[in-house]
């Protein structure tokens, strides 16, 4: 029992032992581990904050300074790794930063870009605001020089000597001959008179008269009398020389006293007749100097003043005649030849800025350029909308919007306002410079994802171009259906090519129609693929524009 007892009592000592062994044990790891810990992080610390090595530091900046590659036309691509644009296949080109800060709603290219896209600025001057007018016409007949050959007496027509339009006449040349019962009997009055000639002068003068009165003349007087014979065909004569441009009788007609025979016009002085449009008059001014000339006569340039503008317009062409008179030496001019007239027109102000019309971007509604900011590294260009004044043929009067000294895009501002608008920049399409989509370019499949946030996103307005048969002939016709477009909300540009006969549109589906433009020409009097202009409008035309309509 008692030895029980003493091999209890060592079993406890060596139990209590090993249990403060384990406990030792445990602290020391615990010291071990917190030290090991915290020599950890202190290294981590000091790997962090203070690299070991210069090839660490180095790899380090080259992690955050990427070369970023983009499109030299599409500079909102943007990749890590050199390759093909996207949108238009070009090589991509290093992005080249710049410290300098633009304008957020500005557009910079690379010079590269400026290359390609043949982007030319001009720097807006001031200067006398200089218009080339040019005018279609024809020739016409002076009516100061147009007669008309009437008959003296009553009767019927017995003979013409003159019976074909264009033949020429002399004064006092025997044109017809007319036999009339009124003539017959005012003869036999003056024969009867002469009976009695001795006793009653006064009736036979009186008889004489009466046949002056009807354009016989002396001689014929002396010839009844002295015969006492009636001429049963009386004579007329010609009472001017010149042209027949009209003839009115035929043989066999019974005329009155009045009724006009022929038409005789002198050609010696002709008129040179123009349609100018409304918005061409204020160019335009009597006396000023008009050179003209004529397609059947190349090489001969003629000249005259203005002497008169029509006061009244057409209400069908919205065109004023403007009239020149002009010598006709040899009679080279004729009545309806058609004739291409310039005048040149010059404000007596200089102070008009004129910019070119190449730089000049339309939406319908507003005008705008490109502006190059000054004092910046890379070309960079900002929208501005502008007001213009008269046109001036290959430039614009400018109003407002622009200064003295600015420096606009004067080629390429298409190539300009397409970067700037894909960029979301303020551009023609895109006045608000909204955000738009890399790469969303009609008929591109971009992949799903771009699908998804095409559906998710509100369509933008997108430009849409468009080709159009259009029948006209000539430069007038190409200001008429060019204007009658350019006049509906949401065209763009309107370019109509006589030898092809195509209209080049560029328009916004959401604001107009290929139909509705070709309703607006078939309205001014042209005929189209879909449409064609009433009769009426089409007869009302100038004759150089009325285009053959069997060609359709």
């Amino acid at each position: 029992m008692k030895e029980k007892i003493i091999k209890h009592k060592k079993m406890k000592k060596i139990t209590n032992l090993c249990k403060s062994l384990v406990l030792v044990v445990l602290i020391a790891g615990g010291i071990l581990a917190g030290y090991w810990i915290g020599n950890s992080n202190q290294t981590a610390r000091k790997e962090i904050t203070a690299p070991e090595s210069v090839a660490e530091v180095h790899q380090h900046e080259g992690e955050s300074a990427v070369e970023i590659w983009t499109c030299a036309m599409h500079p909102q691509i943007k990749m890590d790794k050199p390759g093909q644009c996207p949108i238009c296949g070009m090589e991509l080109i290093p992005l080249q930063k710049s410290d300098t800060e633009i304008d957020e709603q500005a557009i910079q290219l690379s010079e590269s870009a400026i290359k390609l896209a043949e982007v030319k600025t001009v720097v807006v001057k001031k200067a006398n605001a200089t218009k080339e007018l040019r005018l279609y016409g024809k020739i016409q007949v002076s009516e100061n020089l147009l007669q008309t050959q009437t008959a003296h007496v009553s009767g019927r027509i017995e003979q013409l000597l003159i019976n074909i339009t264009g033949e020429s006449v002399k004064k006092g040349q025997l044109i017809a001959k007319v036999y009339s019962p009124e003539l017959i009997n005012a003869q036999k009055e003056l024969i009867e008179a002469g009976a009695m000639a001795s006793e009653y002068p006064m009736i036979v003068e009186a008889a004489r008269e009466k046949l002056r009165n009807m354009k016989v003349s002396e001689e014929q007087i002396r010839t009844i009398e002295q015969t006492a014979k009636v001429i049963q065909l009386f004579d007329i004569y010609a009472n001017t020389s010149g042209v027949v441009v009209s003839l009115k009788v035929n043989v066999g007609d019974y005329i009155n006293k009045g009724s006009v025979l022929f038409e005789v016009a002198e050609l010696s002085r002709i008129w040179a007749v123009f349609d100018a449009y409304e918005t061409d008059l204020p160019w335009i001014s009597t006396g000023q100097l008009l050179r003209f000339s004529i397609q059947a006569v190349p090489g001969t340039e003629f000249t005259g003043n203005v002497s008169f503008i029509d006061p009244v317009i057409d209400p069908i062409n919205r065109t004023a005649a403007v009239r020149v008179e002009v010598e006709n030496q040899g009679l080279i001019l004729k009545p309806g030849m058609f004739a291409d007239g310039i005048v040149q027109s010059t404000t007596k102000s200089s102070d008009k800025l004129l910019i070119p019309r190449s730089a000049v971007l339309w939406t319908g509604t507003r005008s705008v350029v490109y502006v190059r900011l000054p004092n910046t590294v890379k070309p960079t260009f900002k929208m501005r909308e502008i007001v213009l004044g008269a046109s001036m043929g290959d430039a614009f009067v400018v109003l407002n919007g622009l200064n003295e000294g600015d420096e606009i895009v004067q080629h390429g501002t298409f190539s300009v306002d397409a970067a700037a608008q894909l960029a979301g920049k303020t551009s023609m399409m895109n006045p608000e410079g909204k955000e738009v989509m890399s790469g969303s370019m009609a008929g591109m499949d971009m992949g799903e994802s771009q699908e998804l946030q095409h559906a998710q996103q509100p369509v933008k307005d997108t430009a849409v171009h468009a080709m159009i048969r259009v029948y006209g002939n000539c430069e007038q016709c190409k200001d008429r259906i060019e204007g009658a477009v350019r006049k509906l909300v949401g065209v763009m540009t309107a370019n109509w090519d006589e030898n092809s006969k195509m209209l080049h549109l560029n328009y916004m589906p959401e604001k107009t129609s290929t139909d509705a433009v070709e309703r607006a020409i078939a309205a001014v009097g042209h005929d189209t693929e879909h449409y064609t202009a009433k009769d009426s409008t089409y007869a009302g035309l100038p004759e150089c524009c009325q285009y053959d309509r069997r060609q359709k």
